[in-house]
């Protein structure tokens, strides 16, 4: 009998956890080839993760597909690599616990959850008066999101609230700690770096809590609704 290990890797990851990381990574192998190739009328490469990337709600370049499309953009092979590891150690787990049609629902959602919590961010710190808008102009467009840490963040939580007592290893330290204790952590950390953010700092860190709160919600809705209908699947 032969044995394909590639096929078999590959069988054994949900389809849409294997699909999701398959999109972002042509997402990021484009973003990286495309700008070479397209053009804008004066001659200048298109940088599809500026379009596609999320701006600020009342910036110039601001689209409604961007409250989708940020999740699937990233800012090189480092930011790519921790999220979709993330996605295959924890969404695999997460989607064969819920089927793929819940996992995809929430995946979105959290995302999504992400974008309006980091818009909401924008808006507090930006001000909401349109003399202060216009006074902005166009430097608004230099602020733009990109990841999917917002709906990875969503799928640690829902691992977590699922699997409370799963042991998990956080980097250099050699003891298991508990899923809900390792998102305690995370939350607690984002949270800090969030109100205490650097001038150096360009993470989103109140789009990975926003994707975390989105994510308790929608867990705790979907228990609810299941032990109503006496079912836990979606």
């Amino acid at each position: 009998m032969m044995f394909n290990a590639k096929r078999d890797f590959l069988h054994g990851i949900p389809p849409v956890t294997k699909n999701l990381i398959i999109i972002n990574l042509l997402c990021w192998l484009a973003s990286i080839t495309l700008p070479s190739i397209l053009r804008n009328s004066i001659g200048e490469p298109i940088d599809i993760s500026y379009w596609l990337g999320l701006h600020y709600i009342q910036a110039p370049d601001f689209r409604p597909y961007q409250m989708v499309t940020y999740m699937f953009m990233h800012a090189g092979f480092t930011h790519l690599f921790f999220n979709m590891f993330a996605v295959y150690m924890f969404g695999r787990i997460v989607e064969s616990t819920w089927g793929p049609k819940r996992f995809l629902i929430f995946y979105t959602i959290t995302g999504i959850g992400a974008a309006i919590v980091q818009q909401i961010t924008w808006f507090m710190a930006f001000g909401t008066s349109l003399s202060e808008i216009a006074a902005l102009g166009n430097l608004l467009n230099g602020m733009i999101t990109i990841g999917a840490s917002g709906a990875v963040f969503g799928i640690l939580l829902a691992f977590a609230m699922l699997y409370p007592n799963a042991p998990l290893f956080l980097m250099f330290i050699p003891v298991p700690i508990k899923a809900k204790y390792m998102m305690i952590i995370y939350g607690i950390i984002e949270l800090t770096s969030g109100v205490y953010n650097s001038a150096s700092d360009n993470v989103a860190h109140f789009a990975h809590l926003g994707g975390m709160l989105f994510g308790y919600f929608l867990v705790r809705y979907w228990k609810q609704k299941d032990n109503q209908n006496g079912r836990f699947f979606f």
